[in-house]
């Protein structure tokens, strides 16, 4: 029989506030243990909290670029359960009225477009971190309390492929907002998957698994490939799928049960009697509306058109909003659009990804790489000479004109300055002028090497090429 999966995720996304959510703790991290942290994020008794305006504000924003309904009124409500991680036993959260509703998330997956809908976009506070040792576990309070909105889609993606583009496409639009720095390994970004199969010829759903703190896109798309082969083997075999919790095993690649699943009323939500409901003006709305950032979409039509590079040169460099902001420079000050598009995207992702660096980081500043690319144009300089100047920029920074009169890497394209060195070569290479002469044209090309050698790299291959064939032609 065949089987269909139906999938639907829940991200959580730490915002970027200088302060928790609830009180004046630093939002940071790697700080020692339990050093961020007061009454209120410890949830000692007789604590109040005072919203972060900042956090609503952020999460709004995240609303408008995802296209939602904006709320004009929320509230918040208390969340229990109790975990070690958690100080107050309650989290809070907001149940039935959260800040954004609807909204969708543009998909590309092999060519086809597609969108994702959102059910709700809502605020809560994080909670602790725990350590598990050899024989002790421990609590970090540091993260209780940072602010954390829960970004939640309808079922509306099937495969693994669909739910790693979802992630995809949100973190690069929260990264163009400025919401959250969206860094997997802090924490940053984490993802509750719901997974069920179902029959083929059915539209009712089955039942759903929900695979927990998911924080890597990577595990996201194991874990679910893993997960939906898992159920339809089970049904494939006459076995039922329990509605439960499960834990994906990275290393092992397999998901296993961790407890049944919770309802909300296991939750036992009511409004929190201690905060007040988030009222939302016209004007605040609009305000924020007003400052939002261009978007990954509209960014990618926008360099599509004004630079003209092909769609998979602006697809590349969009990706990344820091690689966006680089390349503009760069094209702007070079004059080639495309000669900055393919060395961004050839020589300096390949150094990027071998230092382990982000483009912020490089010593390479778009003045410099734009000036090496005027030397190319200019035949100041080579291929060759061009990229032992990239690797010295990367590695060192300066000025490329300075690189190139100090390393001696000056392109030689004087006709009479190289003609001598031609007229040797062919005066070596006789059995090469007569292949020439014979139709072969890898001769012309191997003498063409033998110049290069000889001029280490330097002659202009734009005059070395008319100047062999206008003497083998004489």
């Amino acid at each position: 029989m065949e089987y269909v999966a139906t999938i639907g995720l829940e991200t959580h996304v730490q915002l970027k506030t200088a302060s928790k959510i609830w009180c004046g703790c630093a939002n940071v991290y790697g700080s020692r243990p339990n050093t961020d942290v007061c009454p209120v994020c410890l949830g000692y008794p007789g604590s109040l909290p005072v919203l972060n305006r900042e956090a609503v504000k952020l999460t709004v924003m995240t609303g408008l670029m995802l296209g939602c309904e904006i709320s004009r009124y929320s509230k918040w409500d208390r969340k229990s359960y109790f975990y070690p991680d958690m100080p107050k036993n309650y989290q809070i959260s907001q149940y039935d009225m959260p800040l954004c509703l609807g909204g969708q998330v543009e998909i590309d997956v092999d060519g086809a477009k597609r969108a994702v809908r959102l059910t709700r976009i809502h605020l809560e506070e994080d909670v602790g971190k725990s350590t598990h040792f050899e024989r002790s576990s421990g609590v970090d309070f540091n993260r209780a309390g940072t602010p954390l909105m829960e970004i939640v889609t309808e079922p509306d993606m099937s495969s693994a492929e669909e739910a790693f583009a979802y992630l995809q496409a949100l973190k690069r639009i929260l990264l163009y907002g400025g919401v959250s720095d969206c860094n997997l390994e802090q924490g940053n970004m984490r993802c509750d998957i719901n997974v069920s199969v179902r029959p083929a010829d059915t539209d009712k759903l089955g039942t759903k698994a929900e695979i927990k703190n998911m924080n890597t896109f990577k595990g996201v798309f194991r874990a679910l490939k893993y997960e939906i082969e898992r159920q339809k083997k089970v049904l494939s075999e006459g076995g039922e799928i329990r509605q439960e919790t499960r834990r994906w095993d990275d290393d092992a690649g397999v998901t296993s049960a961790m407890r049944s699943k919770e309802y909300a009323h296991d939750y036992r939500y009511f409004p929190d009697p201690d905060l007040m409901p988030v009222v939302l003006t016209e004007e605040q709305i609009h305000s924020w509306e007003e400052s939002l950032p261009e978007l990954p979409a509209a960014r990618r039509a926008r360099i599509l058109s004004e630079y003209g590079i092909p769609e998979y040169d602006a697809g590349v460099i969009v990706a990344d909003k820091a690689v966006a902001d680089y390349y503009e420079t760069v094209a702007r000050l070079s004059g080639n659009a495309k000669a900055a598009s393919n060395w961004i995207m050839t020589e300096m992702m390949r150094a990027l990804s071998e230092a382990g660096i982000e483009i912020t980081s490089t010593k390479i500043s778009p003045d410099a790489l734009a000036d090496l690319i005027k030397l190319i144009d200019g035949n100041a300089i080579n291929m060759t000479g061009a990229k032992e100047v990239f690797n010295v920029l990367f590695s060192e920074g300066g000025d490329p004109k300075k690189i190139v009169e100090e390393r001696g890497l000056a392109q030689v394209s004087d006709s009479s300055e190289l003609e001598s060195v031609v007229r040797r070569v062919i005066d070596e290479n006789p059995k090469s002028v007569e292949d020439y002469k014979a139709g072969k044209k890898v001769a012309l090309q191997f003498m063409m090497g033998q110049v290069m050698r000889i001029t280490k790299g330097k002659a202009n291959p734009q005059v070395v090429v008319p100047l062999l064939k206008q003497i083998l032609d004489a």
